[in-house]
């Protein structure tokens, strides 16, 4: 009996996805858990199985599609044998539950494009153009012709290092089109659906949460040291290799001062406190479309070195566009580190519902009192930026205190 296949609703809060390619053709036999299609989202590309044995007798909705509201009829599935019939003269197949999602839930990318017009990144002609979604989004943007870019990617695929050299060599531009006037100086370039997100979010944080701001300057050096002895002691390749970042420490040093002032470790709900037992810190990683925190969770609970594996593969998954829901949705605490840039301090905007962010700026060294004579040290500033319904200004004194106790005194990391 034919069915159609629906627009998953792959989160409890999706209402809209962008069908970004179909994995199967027309006519090719589909088996329960095949995945038929991939729906890109604001955090990745997410795949989407059959939850139906049979035949893909017909595609409704073409790759490239955006905003396709959820409950969407976007193909149809028939049995070995059968006839195709006209979309809408079927029954609607169920659309799968979030648990079957393999990525993260979508969320609304730029208006779709008129049926007469070509999915993003396709020409004109029709013409199937085989390119990963990041890079058909980023040639959207840039308003570059994928049919005149050569993939480098596999089977020719063009991917996102195409489209960039394409758009600096100039060879991407479609057919016909004018040359900017040399005079421009600015150009449009459409919000993606992921700095839609991040605008909205950070918008309804900074407008809804009383923020107030917390710095303090914590000394290195001692952990810096400590770091040095822990990476010689790995091995040079191998499962058991590793090699601790400064980063990797102080996510550590921020779960014990949690234990240490659990108050901070909470989230505000309407009506009450929710204090976390579990230290789950969301570290603020830059991906090219914007901004994702992935989770590592049960801090309190994990070595450094498995603080260190656990956040490489993270933020490699979370660059490549492959976590899973709850590897990023949720946490109790989050860390922004632009130390790495030589930033000398900066005020974070908290990730709700959690009550903390603490941003991480560069280690300089710089002249100190100790005692009463000079001495030269590294030094970082930190600034936690807090809920104020829920952590009162001693709280969060009372928490930075704890921090930079563990991280001038780092032993306690490794007992």
């Amino acid at each position: 009996m034919a069915i159609e296949v629906l627009m998953p609703a792959l989160s409890p809060t999706m209402t809209e996805g962008t069908l970004a390619r179909w994995v199967k053709a027309e006519g090719d036999k589909v088996a329960i858990g095949d995945v038929i299609a991939e729906i890109e989202t604001d955090k990745a590309t997410m795949e989407v199985e059959a939850i139906e044995d049979g035949i893909l007798g017909r595609i409704l909705v073409p790759e490239g599609t955006q905003e396709i509201a959820v409950n969407t009829p976007i193909a149809i599935m028939v049995a070995e044998g059968e006839a195709v019939p006209e979309a809408g003269a079927v029954k609607p197949q169920n659309s799968a539950p979030p648990a079957q999602a393999a990525q993260p839930p979508a969320t609304p990318q730029a208006p779709a494009a008129a049926p007469a017009t070509a999915p993003a990144g396709q020409p004109a002609t029709g013409k199937r153009i085989v390119a990963s979604p990041l890079a058909k989004r980023v040639a959207s943007q840039k308003g570059l012709d994928l049919s005149r870019i050569k993939g480098t990617g596999p089977n020719g695929r063009i991917v996102r290092r195409d489209v960039d050299k394409a758009a600096e060599q100039g060879t991407g531009a479609p057919a016909g089109a004018v040359a900017e006037a040399p005079a421009s100086t600015s150009r449009t370039v459409p919000h993606s659906s992921m700095r839609k997100v991040i605008a909205r979010r950070l918008s309804e944080a900074k407008s809804t949460i009383p923020h107030f701001y917390v710095s303090v300057d914590v000394e290195l050096d001692a952990l810096l040291a400590l770091r040095s002895q822990l990476n010689a002691t790995s091995p040079e390749d191998g499962p058991d290799a590793f090699k601790l970042s400064v980063n990797d420490m102080l996510v550590k040093a921020s779960a014990i001062a949690l234990k240490r002032v659990p108050n901070v470790n909470a989230s505000f709900t309407d009506q009450a406190m929710i204090l976390h037992d579990n230290v789950d810190i969301s570290i603020a990683v830059s991906i090219p479309d914007g901004l994702i925190t992935p989770i590592v969770k049960n801090v309190e609970q994990k070595s450094l070195k498995q603080i260190s594996q656990e956040t490489k593969d993270l933020v490699k998954r979370a660059r490549a566009g492959k976590l899973k829901p709850e590897e990023f949705q949720g946490g109790t605490f989050s860390i922004s580190n632009m130390g790495m840039f030589g930033v000398r301090d900066f005020s974070a905007i908290i990730n709700p519902p959690q009550a903390a962010i603490l941003a991480i700026a560069a280690g300089k060294k710089q002249a100190v009192v100790k005692g009463n004579e000079l001495a030269i040290a590294t030094v970082m500033t930190v600034t936690l930026s807090v809920d104020h319904r829920v952590v009162d200004g001693a709280v969060a004194a009372e928490w930075l205190s704890a921090f930079r106790s563990v991280v001038e005194s780092p032993l306690t990391l490794v007992l």
